[in-house]
């Protein structure tokens, strides 16, 4: 059975609070940016401060959410985009894999779900997202897509791929470039949730796990492709980014995506409420550090450029209810009713469903009879944006496109 359950935390709300470890730790403020010395395996460049736009499509999104590839397009959202990531494929036997080969290669759509308009037969080569990436791909060249592996359901084959870093790496070449498919994809997005850390389930391949097969990617994938991977956002001192080698890792990948969203959740059903994203800290925050900020002083201080760091919002908010009090700090009963998960629900819900009803740590929340939310809006972002450019960091990334209004809102303010 299909279990659309991405991490990012995303879905902690399935973990006890004793799975969800403390987020960040004091802000490291005027964290230094050296980077390693540069070796044969480094990956390129990051480009241009600010310029990349990174968004995540699920493949299991074409089914209940019928979101498909097309609405990327007539959101408006493909001509804001530079990058997509297409989550998930699986890790399994120390090797990439499938995720779900009917959304991946299989599905014919209709042509009125197709980019194109043109239906798909029973003859042609490749059907599923794939092609419809492909598609869209077409519509817009500078467009690229990366192919995303594990996640927080998948992530437990990571520790087998870590004891053969070399077979893992080749695996995933063989996959992502299969003849079939390979114009459809231009590198490979990794996240490991977590590395020499817990989970779903608990990671041993030790700290240097991490760097390790991300070096091996690089010397597989070469130059020219993009390896990326999306990392934990705990900051605090013996927490998660201490537990791998994050900083010796950074090389080999043209840049990281932290997780800076699912800081607070109803995965604490009795509270405090809190906002899941904060940008900064606030007076009352339930734990200091557990904000964007934090985490982006912390990685910088192991020496990773601000270009190879990404800011990550979240389509979503994250809420409880049972909450008597409007500002954060409330007690609540327990997770609020969400459409496909409980404590979570997509910003093009709550914007109509339950407004903000005010402003913290640089992001909204919302209370509308005994439920509490927390999530951004095109203001809170336009905020996140400029800390963005403040710090230099390489661009946004955010989980996820099918999160967002039919015609783009979120997405229209992140550019």
């Amino acid at each position: 059975m299909h279990t659309p359950l991405h991490s990012r935390a995303r879905f902690r709300a399935l973990l006890s609070a004793s799975c969800c470890a403390a987020l960040g730790a004091a802000l490291l403020a005027g964290a230094g940016t050296a980077t390693a010395t540069a070796g044969p395996a480094d990956a390129p460049s990051a480009g241009p401060a600010g310029s990349k736009v990174v968004g995540y499509f699920t493949d299991w999104g074409i089914y209940d959410r019928q979101y498909y590839v097309k609405n990327i397009e007539t959101s408006g959202s493909a001509d804001k985009l530079t990058h997509i990531n297409y989550a998930f494929g699986n890790v399994t036997d120390g090797k990439c894999a499938l995720g779900d080969s009917w959304a991946d290669t299989d599905k014919p759509f209709t042509a009125e779900q197709s980019v194109d308009g043109v239906a798909d037969t029973a003859d042609q080569p490749l059907s599923g997202n794939f092609n419809q990436l492909r598609k869209l791909k077409k519509l817009h060249p500078g467009l690229k897509v990366l192919w995303s592996f594990g996640g927080w359901t998948w992530s437990g084959g990571f520790g087998e791929a870590a004891k053969d870093p070399a077979a893992f790496a080749q695996s995933c070449y063989d996959l992502v470039e299969n003849s079939k498919w390979a114009d459809v994809f231009d590198g490979i997005d990794i996240d490991w949730e977590y590395p020499n850390a817990c989970g779903l389930t608990c990671d041993t391949s030790g700290r240097e796990g991490f760097r390790d097969v991300l070096a091996a990617l690089r010397a597989k994938f070469g130059k020219r492709e993009l390896i990326t991977a999306a990392i934990t956002a705990d900051a605090t001192s013996g927490g998660k980014i201490d537990a791998a080698d994050y900083g010796g890792a950074a090389r080999y990948v043209n840049w990281y995506n932290p997780m800076t969203y699912d800081y607070f959740g109803a995965w604490d059903a009795t509270g405090p409420t809190a906002p899941h994203s904060p940008l900064t800290s606030y007076p009352g925050i339930p734990k200091e550090g557990y904000d964007t900020a934090a985490t982006i002083a912390k990685l910088r201080g192991l020496g990773i450029p601000s270009s190879k760091l990404l800011l990550g919002i979240g389509f979503y908010g994250r809420g409880w209810t049972g909450v008597t009090q409007a500002k954060p700090g409330g007690t609540a009963t327990g997770p609020a009713a969400g459409t496909y998960e409980a404590g979570n629900e997509d910003y093009k819900v709550l914007r109509t469903t339950c407004p903000p009803t005010g402003t913290v740590g640089g992001t909204a929340y919302a209370k509308c009879g005994n439920d509490w939310w927390s999530y951004d809006t095109p203001k809170t972002i336009k905020g996140k944006m400029k800390y963005k450019d403040a710090q230099g960091l390489g661009g946004t990334f955010f989980w996820e496109l099918s999160g967002d209004t039919s015609d783009g809102e979120l997405i229209k303010s992140i550019n």
